[in-house]
């Protein structure tokens, strides 16, 4: 790999996808003596209101509906077309 002018490293695709590193993943970078290590962070830089949501709500859900159920709830029983 070769840094750009801007600073910039492509991560090999291969990698990127094994370690699930996706477009927008936060990282931080660890220097040590013999180089520099990439890791994603540990805490998002910045907390959004809907990762706050997400996270308090995950794993609250105690009713057990299939999605066509929660859609039939939602609209009405749908007729046949």
């Amino acid at each position: 790999m070769r840094i750009t002018s801007k600073g910039q490293v492509t991560i090999p695709v291969e990698l990127r996808n094994r370690k699930g590193l996706l477009p927008d993943t936060e990282v931080e970078f660890e220097e040590h003596a013999d180089g520099v290590l990439l890791r994603r962070a540990r805490k998002p830089k910045q907390q959004t209101r809907g990762r706050a949501l997400v996270r308090r709500l995950a794993g609250t859900g105690t009713i057990k509906m299939t999605t066509d159920q929660i859609l039939e709830l939602m609209r009405g029983p749908q007729e046949n077309v």
